[in-house]
């Protein structure tokens, strides 16, 4: 969906990102260039794997060491230069 500006409003948006809101719910939306949105959008996709990867980490550390990975043993594994 898209919206046409008025020229006032869009001389507004062009100069910088322009926060907006709903009068009725009071709800704030920032507008931004559809460039600059789309470059924004990655870093945050980016974050949110990053998030997703860190919430996911107690988890496997729970599964991995159910299979024998917190076995001290295994612990040749973390030096650097090992092969095995």
């Amino acid at each position: 969906m898209s919206i046409e500006l008025t020229r006032e409003q869009l001389q507004a948006a062009a100069a910088a990102p322009l926060r907006v809101r709903d009068p009725e719910s009071q709800t704030e939306y920032v507008l931004l260039r559809a460039e600059d949105f789309d470059r924004v959008k990655v870093l945050l996709a980016e974050q949110d794997d990053a998030r997703m990867v860190r919430a996911m980490f107690p988890y496997l550390a729970t599964v991995f060491g159910k299979e024998g990975w917190d076995d001290p043993a295994m612990d040749v594994y973390d030096e650097p230069g090992t092969t095995r």
